[in-house]
């Protein structure tokens, strides 16, 4: 693998400043989940100047490339495309000043604060290097641009139209940006990231005068005591030797302290690496929620989920595969990592197919930082995605995540 890498040198470095600008210029116009109209426009116009068998439109704004190169597998890979509805604060010259509307119609700040602008970028590279090598590789090239991952709704809505009318993937392949040393790779046999499920549940109450509560079912009051009681699902309901987070990040009811409110709205988040301990703190929730509105003399909340993301769990020999080929490109700059606590709908792709797929992560964090905070044993000052000082060191960030991308479609094609 190493050999072919070092034959697409040329290719790669020419390529880089090009992708630093395409990057840059997305990261200044980002675009919300299922929103991705400009950024599909782009990706698919790059495509189609590549060679490749375009469709677009795909679960609203989706983008699939497709180039047929003799016998072989048929090998997919994926870059997500949306941002996020939050504000930049890095000040960087780039930095986005963008706004847009939720699809709730609340206005907000849009920025590429989870990294989906590098993803484009780099698997525009990526298409246009393997376009230009025929002769390196056969089989079936698919490029996917996905929409909606951060609202946990793109990669199902692709699938749906995808379902009849394109072949189906031997391997699917993925990768995301992360706080780490820039210029690593981290990959992992099974599970790498976490199911992640977030839930909106609604109590209902009777609600009268501040002075009256006898003639009052007090949701606020049964919002509270499920918050406090919701905590021993994950203290005193799941093993010590299992991971779960539970993070209860909105309460909301009323709009006036002397009257108690018809409903509190309760909003959380829960984590998990297991499918049994998934299911366990879901119907923990249920069960805790409903119990307490009974206790109320309520009736049964209602209980929705917002979004929901599967665990990301890399097939083993697929994993052990790529990670030969990536020890032999980059050496000590590739490492097994620590499974992440961030989710991904990813996963769904090869669920779906019933398919092998693979995930990993590609550093960006630059050197001199991430060392100090090594050093300091504290990582987590680093601002990582989702936060509004997330930055990207592009060098050496664009070109390695380029070259593990084609290291990992190489491998099978």
């Amino acid at each position: 693998m190493k050999d072919k890498i070092q034959k697409l040198n040329k290719d790669i470095n020419a390529i880089i400043p090009q992708l630093v600008d395409i990057y840059k210029d997305l990261h200044q116009h980002p675009e919300l989940s299922m929103q991705e109209f400009r950024t599909a426009k782009i990706a698919a116009e790059h495509l189609k100047k590549c060679g490749f068998d375009v469709t677009e439109k795909l679960g609203v704004t989706g983008v699939v490339g497709i180039i047929k190169n003799g016998d072989g597998n048929t090998v997919m890979l994926r870059a997500d495309m949306d941002a996020l509805p939050m504000a930049e604060k890095t000040a960087l010259p780039y930095a986005s000043k963008a706004t847009g509307e939720t699809s709730e119609g609340v206005k907000t700040p849009v920025a590429h604060m989870c990294g989906h602008d590098l993803h484009v970028a780099w698997m525009m590279g990526v298409a246009e290097i393997l376009a230009k090598n025929t002769a390196l590789w056969s089989g079936t090239l698919m490029v996917l641009f996905q929409p909606g991952e951060e609202v946990g709704k793109g990669a199902l809505a692709m699938i749906d139209d995808m379902k009849t009318h394109f072949p189906k993937p031997d391997v699917i392949l993925g990768q995301h940006v992360m706080v780490g040393e820039a210029g690593t790779v981290g990959y992992r046999p099974g599970a790498i990231l976490t199911a992640g499920d977030s839930l909106h549940i609604r109590f209902q109450g009777k609600g009268a005068h501040g002075s009256m509560p006898q003639n009052a079912i007090d949701p606020v009051m049964m919002a509270a005591y499920s918050a406090v009681r919701l905590q021993t699902i994950v203290s005193r309901e799941t093993s010590p030797l299992d991971s779960a987070v539970l993070t209860i990040g909105s309460i909301q009811a009323g709009t006036k302290e002397n009257i108690i409110p018809d409903e509190a709205i309760l909003k959380l988040n829960m984590r998990s690496y297991k499918e049994s301990v998934r299911s366990k703190m879901i119907d923990s929730v249920k069960r805790i929620c409903t119990c307490e509105s009974h206790a109320s003399g309520a009736h049964d909340p209602d209980i929705d989920f917002i979004d929901s993301y599967p665990v990301t769990e890399n097939d083993e020999a697929a994993t052990l595969r790529l990670s030969e080929q990536f020890r032999s490109v980059f050496g000590d700059r590739c490492y097994e990592t620590a499974p992440a606590t961030a989710s991904e709908d990813f996963s769904y792709f090869g669920r779906k197919w019933g398919v092998p797929y693979v995930f990993w992560l590609v550093g960006c964090t630059e050197k001199s930082v991430w060392e100090k905070a090594v050093r300091e044993d504290n990582v987590e000052s680093i601002p990582a995605n989702h936060s509004s000082q997330f930055k990207i060191e592009l060098d050496p960030t664009v070109q390695t995540g380029v070259e593990a991308m084609l290291t990992a479609a190489l491998t099978w094609l």
